[in-house]
């Protein structure tokens, strides 16, 4: 079956279980809004939920089994770019991990609520087939034996993380935005990708990351952040809810109750946060109290300790004192919480994969993600309803929360997408120009010496492009050497790259240093650059040949306070192509940089000593 016939002008649902409820016991909003919701318009909130609409959703829980209650808190992962139909290794990987075959299966056996997107589970190929993977979801969610639509999410931040790449539009990512400073590009550049998302099916983003990079060394967070001043990031964040919201996707700031000042992964380790109570309102809480203000549709939590907020030191995403006392009771908040994975080591350290997602519902979480092992998750808390330890009314707030939600977005009207909203919507020549410009504003330059920049073709012609070429955010962009020497070239110059990699290695070096001579100017792309780093050495080595180096900071911008010698430095906060061309475009003077540090470089060797301060940023004569 064509999963696009499946879209209906009045969003009748498929199913083959049991009649589907009447539209007067499915809470509707008008056809412009579903429709709004597709092209990436303007999508009016519904107005405040009322109680009359609160008791047709509670009518819809009421007809649910207690399975069918289970799985509306679950969002989970799913292999295959089809939902009926995916590659043999891809239902080989879902029957090892989850028990399934399909995510049509993942639906009918466990009832979740939500599905999430990753590319590395080959969900998201190209837009078209992200659209019908997404019909074919909403059809087995529609076809249960109480029909509710599925919530599908991503983690579509951009910069650094993607999940949906080329041709769909890449905006800068968050420090990106932040070294923009401006409300109106941020809210512009979520209201592009929530409107790209929202045509492929995709309604609920983690984006904005609400978090306040104050450590250098963060693992983790990094460029993901919009920058260390608490109002500035509290800003952009507000800017961000507002833009995706408009498009008709829930935002989901993250990660409460503020991931900023850590020095652990807590994808691999349980970090902990050694802020005072003052400290955590002061430095954490602002961007958290300014998207609840902006109407934040989601929160996400973290799997961090801060034991100034609970003694405990229970991971926030188990802590009622954080997510309860604090969020909902403190903070005001009343929409959706969700974990962060659930197969992250940070939450798993303490207890077991039995307990946790008990332990989360007990402590305010409404969705429950990615677990490791879904029945493990699913069986726990069906038992843990069971036995009493959980009251069926407490799931019922939970569901009640997620049907709030997917009844705003219009799910319930229309949960289905059209090619032709995906050929309307994504990569348009529009979305790209924006992207492009909104890049462009970005873009630092930190040091420039005796005005080496721009680079001229008349002066400047040929050019070597050497560096790191990590592996790329979405999967469809890169390598950056690549990039950056096409995007040259295109400008005019004679580029050639050479990757020497992260970790370049003394023969790579070597022939890196061979591929200078005779070259008018070498660009290097630096990643990351720590004080062992090699990438030192070759910086080092290429200044000594006597050409001009000039070094773009591809990730972090800090990697300036660890090499010398270079003629000028750019920082471009990721390595995706929007970004890199937004570079090169500085690097040849046909864009002004504009962009200003948003976080402070330390002194590699006296981190009490600012380098360059927020703000700093200079521009072309």
């Amino acid at each position: 079956m064509d999963p696009f016939n499946l879209a209906r002008p009045e969003g009748a649902s498929v199913h083959h279980r049991a009649p589907a409820p009447s539209r007067r016991t499915l809470l509707t909003v008008t056809a412009a809004a579903a429709a709004a919701a597709v092209t990436g318009m303007s999508t009016p909130a519904l107005a405040g939920q009322d109680r009359h609409d609160d008791r047709k959703l509670r009518r819809i829980i009421d007809r649910m089994s207690l399975e069918e209650k289970v799985g509306q808190l679950f969002v989970m992962r799913v292999y295959g770019h089809s939902a009926t139909a995916p590659d043999q290794a891809d239902i080989d990987a879902n029957l090892a991990e989850i028990g399934v075959r399909t995510a049509a299966e993942l639906v009918e056996r466990y009832h979740v609520g939500g599905v999430i997107y990753f590319s590395w589970a080959h969900n998201t190929r190209d837009p078209q087939q992200i659209a019908a993977l997404s019909n074919g979801i909403q059809q087995a969610a529609l076809a249960q034996p109480t029909p509710v639509p599925a919530l599908i999410s991503t983690d579509q931040e951009h910069g650094i993380v993607c999940r949906v790449g080329e041709p769909a539009t890449l905006v800068p990512g968050a420090m990106a935005l932040g070294a923009g400073g401006s409300h109106a590009d941020a809210r512009r550049a979520a209201q592009i990708a929530g409107a790209e998302l929202a045509a492929v099916g995709i309604r609920q983003n983690y984006a904005p990351v609400a978090d306040v990079n104050v450590n250098p060394a963060n693992p983790v967070i990094g460029v993901r952040s919009f920058g260390s001043d608490p109002a500035a990031v509290a800003g952009l964040v507000a800017a961000q809810v507002k833009g995706y919201q408009r498009a008709g996707v829930a935002a989901t700031s993250k990660h409460f109750p503020g991931h900023g000042d850590t020095a652990v992964d807590s994808h691999y380790g349980l970090p902990t946060i050694t802020h005072t109570r003052a400290q955590w309102s002061t430095l954490d809480a602002p961007p958290f109290r300014s998207a609840i203000a902006a109407g934040i549709d989601s929160i996400m939590t973290a799997h961090i300790v801060v034991p100034a907020l609970d003694p405990s030191e229970d991971p926030a995403t188990l802590s009622r004192p954080i997510l309860t006392g604090i969020l909902r009771e403190e903070l005001g908040y009343d929409g959706v919480v969700v974990t962060d994975s659930l197969g992250m080591e940070g939450v798993r350290t303490k207890y077991g994969d039995e307990r946790v997602p008990v332990l989360a519902l007990k402590a305010g979480v409404d969705q429950l993600l990615n677990p490791p092992k879904l029945d493990v998750a699913w069986n726990a808390v069906l038992k843990a309803v069971r036995d009493g330890e959980l009251t069926e009314a407490r799931l019922d707030e939970s569901i009640l929360r997620i049907l709030r939600l997917k009844a705003k977005l219009g799910l319930f009207r229309n949960a289905y997408v059209t090619r032709a909203g995906v050929e309307r919507v994504v990569g348009t020549a529009a979305h790209l120009a924006q992207a492009d410009r909104i890049a462009e504003a970005g873009t630092t330059l930190l040091t420039n010496e005796g005005g080496f920049l721009p680079l001229s073709p008349a002066r400047h012609g040929a050019v070597l492009v050497v560096g790191a070429d990590p592996a790329s955010p979405s999967g469809t962009t890169g390598p950056p050497t690549t990039t950056l020497a096409t995007a040259l070239t295109e400008l005019g110059f004679t580029a050639t790259a050479l990757s020497t990699g992260i970790t370049p290695t003394a023969a790579k070096i070597e022939e890196a240093v061979a591929a200078a001579a005779g070259k008018d100017v070498v660009v290097v792309g630096t990643y990351n650059v720590t004080a062992t780093s090699p990438q030192r050495t070759l910086v080092a080595r290429l200044v000594a040949t006597g050409v001009p180096v000039v070094a773009i900071a591809i990730r972090n911008p800090y990697d300036i306070a660890r090499i010398t010698g270079q003629r000028a430095t750019l920082a471009a906060y990721s390595w995706t192509d929007v970004e890199l061309r937004a570079a090169a475009r500085v690097l040849a003077g046909r864009a002004r940089p504009r962009g200003r540090l948003p976080v402070p470089v330390q002194s590699a060797d006296d981190p009490a000593k600012v380098l360059y301060p927020v703000g700093h940023g200079l521009s072309y004569r």
